[in-house]
């Protein structure tokens, strides 16, 4: 009868293994089992199940015990195409003294597979045996799962153990790996100490050091390297290629991409369609659309990344009707390219596109959501406040078995926050177990927006104690909180601590933060020392800080200094305007505000106009100033009529100052404060929402008092809970009350 192994792999029914003398096995030449029938069948093995035949019948025979047949069985089931790795560990674990060439072939497979740590973990077990030590096979494979892990420790005592190895530090292939882990660990100047010190180098070298520089962000450096190469006659390869124009894409430097480009065709480097690619993202990076498309048109062969190349361009330049256009021709339409269009719709401030062209993926199912995709969704959901479709996201991470990651979860943080729930996104919060740094700071700028400062604080010190070095982006949080919530003493001593405790070098950001926490605490003279001795030159968001402060508190003087220094820096920015505007109405100094306006129109610039949105039933609806497009427009004016009259009744009286501040054109009248698109949106939440549910609001300019004060007095009357998310914080209203601590 024929066995399951020949039924496989069939043979003639005559051939018969020996089975192995184990008294003689240490006098056989290797050669006998290197010749065996069974030894050369694993190299033609197609499968796994073959694989398992083939270990059955080797076990069977003996032929399991020799050392060099256990280590091919290993070698294909960790590297072969059908490779299982899990089969081969426990094989791997059978053997009573694996031979190096085994132990080599798994630390080399699972280097290279999602869990790079027991790479490492396997080349610790070996020196702890004793019986085998590392050869030149072993230290590459070593070094890049240290890489993919970030074990830069770990690395440098590898390091030591190759310098102590004299043949082994001198080999190429070694050190060559141990520049590409020193670059992937962002340590550049130990990586080129290794590059300088070697006795040769080949076209390898050069190329990791090239791309190593270019990916660390020193396209400079990148590009001095591939000049030098030049000068010592090492001719450049195409892999060469791609790190220079990566180099070149990342400094947006496009004459010298071209050049490099015609430098490709004139010394003969192999061309691919990986290096075409390279070039085609080139040219989009460094802005030049007609280069790309020319290049993209006479190309024979394109893949997923030349089209995928073509649509992250133009989105990037804002010409969505083309990237459009790219995805609808595309002839496979995965994942990757409805992400780079949706990603590019979110970060381009356009959130409704975004969360359109998510629901049509939704829709015609040719491509399942990944990670990237719920992130980019969850953000254009964080931007117009849409929490039932957020919701609704959550909802599906759970149902598909997702497993959240740190950055699901610092999105789903950020998008409950910037949503109105703040509860909810401390239980997501508290929910998970692996927090990063960025999961940390999204918690601290939710509290933060909810002038919850005292909490954001506690969170921070919290995050230390659980030993999470906060970065650049957690300090800017937390003086954002101390700023929303009036906490100077504590904004003061967390900014003077910054470079000492946290190892971070304020930057502009963190000026700017505590100019406006000294600003708004009527501190304006500290505010402007501050700025005078900064170490770095004031930027715009500094100057816009001390502007709204002066704003705040009428110090015209200073105000028109920092418009001034504000507009040298963004002739374009209407925001300083406006502000300057605001505090000469507000002073009664109605030529300046005149001679404003009269300097904007002569500038061309124009107030970005008021826009609020609510969310009704997962759809988003948008009101402008006295806006009646809205299919409910007239049961939303009459609403507002009813609004007006139990105002009216209760003894409010219009703030008539806003109308000078905030009017969006010169010809409107009065009427136009009660039409603010706030109190539009605040109406047909009244008449949409269900009374137990909060009415959520975001406007995409600061709130004024007046909208403020009418929010307040609604909450009361109608006994709602109104969440208004303005450009800078949220204002909560319940029964009447505003928890937040704001200044006009």
């Amino acid at each position: 009868m024929a066995t399951p192994y020949t039924q496989v792999l069939p043979l003639p029914r005559h051939q018969h293994f020996p089975k192995p003398n184990p008294i003689s096995k240490t006098v056989i030449n290797d050669r006998y089992f290197e010749n065996h029938p069974l030894v050369l069948l694993i190299d033609i093995c197609q499968s796994i199940k073959q694989l398992k035949q083939i270990h059955a019948y080797m076990l069977r025979i003996g032929l399991f015990s020799d050392p060099f047949s256990a280590s091919k069985l290993i070698e294909a089931s960790s590297l072969s195409h059908f490779s299982s790795l899990d089969y081969a560990h426990k094989v791997f674990d059978e053997i009573p003294q694996p031979n190096l060439f085994s132990w080599n072939a798994l630390i080399r497979a699972y280097s290279s597979s999602q869990d790079p740590i027991q790479s490492i973990l396997m080349f610790v077990n070996m020196l702890c045996e004793g019986r085998e030590f590392p050869s030149k096979f072993t230290y590459p494979f070593v070094f890049k799962a240290s890489a993919k892990m970030k074990a830069l420790r770990f690395g440098r005592g590898l390091h030591g153990m190759v310098v102590k190895g004299r043949d082994v530090g001198l080999d190429i292939f070694v050190l060559n790996s141990l520049i590409h882990f020193y670059a992937d660990c962002g340590c550049l100047d130990a990586a080129y100490l290794v590059f300088e010190n070697m006795q040769t180098r080949d076209v390898v070298s050069w190329n990791t050091m090239i791309l190593g520089f270019a990916e660390g962000g020193y396209a400079d450096e990148a590009l001095k390297m591939f000049h030098r190469m030049g000068e010592e006659n090492v001719r450049p390869n195409d892999v060469t290629m791609m790190a220079v124009l990566s180099a070149c894409g990342k400094k947006l430097d496009l004459e010298f991409g071209r050049w490099v480009h015609a430098f490709i065709k004139r010394n003969g480097i192999r061309e691919s369609l990986i290096l075409y690619n390279a070039i085609l993202d080139m040219y989009m990076k460094c802005g030049s659309i007609e280069d790309a498309e020319r290049l993209f048109h006479k190309m024979g062969e394109k893949d997923i990344v030349s089209w995928t190349t073509m649509l992250v361009g133009y989105a990037r330049a804002g010409n969505f009707n083309a990237a459009r256009s790219i995805l609808n021709t595309m002839p496979s339409q995965d994942i990757a390219a409805w992400n780079a269009l949706i990603s590019a719709y979110e970060q381009s401030g356009k959130p409704k596109e975004a969360l359109s062209v998510f629901n049509e993926l939704q829709l015609i199912k040719k491509a399942e959501p990944d990670e990237v995709t719920l992130v980019c969704a969850l953000s254009a959901c964080a931007q117009l406040g849409a929490i039932d479709l957020g919701g609704w996201i959550h909802v599906y991470i759970k149902k598909q078995g997702i497993k959240l990651n740190c950055h699901l979860t610092t999105a789903l943080i950020d998008m409950y926050s910037k949503c109105g729930d703040v509860e909810k996104a401390l239980e997501m919060f508290d929910s998970v177990n692996i927090r990063d740094v960025f999961v940390w700071s999204a918690m601290v700028a939710g509290l933060a927006m909810h002038g919850r400062g005292k909490e954001a604080i506690s969170l921070f010190l919290k995050m230390q104690e659980h030993k999470v070095k906060p970065n650049s982006v957690t300090l800017i949080n937390v003086l954002c909180a101390c700023s929303h919530s009036g906490l100077v003493e504590e904004g003061r001593a967390i900014f003077n601590q910054m470079e000492d405790i946290y190892g971070i070098v304020p930057g502009v950001k963190h000026y700017a933060c505590l100019v406006d926490i000294l600003g708004r605490a009527g501190e304006l003279e500290e505010a402007e020392k501050l700025i005078n001795n900064m170490p770095i030159t004031p930027g715009p968001s500094v100057w816009g800080a001390l502007l709204g402060a002066c704003r705040l508190h009428g110090n015209l003087e200073l105000a028109e200094q920092a418009c001034n220094r504000l507009v040298e820096l963004e002739p374009e920015n209407h925001g300083a305007y406006v502000l300057l505007s605001n505090i000469y109405a507000k002073s009664g100094k109605w030529d300046e505000v005149s001679m404003l306006r009269k300097r904007m129109r002569e500038c061309g610039l124009k107030k970005e106009p008021g826009c609020s949105s609510i969310e009704v039933h997962s759809i988003v609806h948008e009101f402008l100033v006295g806006d009646n497009s809205h299919p409910q427009s007239q049961k939303i004016y009459a609403k507002l009529d009813e609004i007006a009259a139990r105002l009216k009744h209760v003894g409010y009286v219009s703030n008539k100052s806003q109308i000078l501040q905030l009017v969006e054109e010169e010809d409107m009248q009065e009427q136009a404060l009660n039409l603010h698109s706030e109190k539009l949106a605040m109406a047909f939440g009244l008449i949409s929402v269900a009374p137990s549910q909060p009415i959520r609001i975001v406007k995409n300019l600061r709130v004024c008092a007046d909208c403020h004060a009418v929010a307040k007095l609604l909450s009361k009357l109608y006994n709602r809970e109104i969440i208004l998310r303005d450009r800078y914080r949220f204002h909560h209203f319940k029964e009447g009350n505003c928890s937040c601590k704001d200044y006009w």
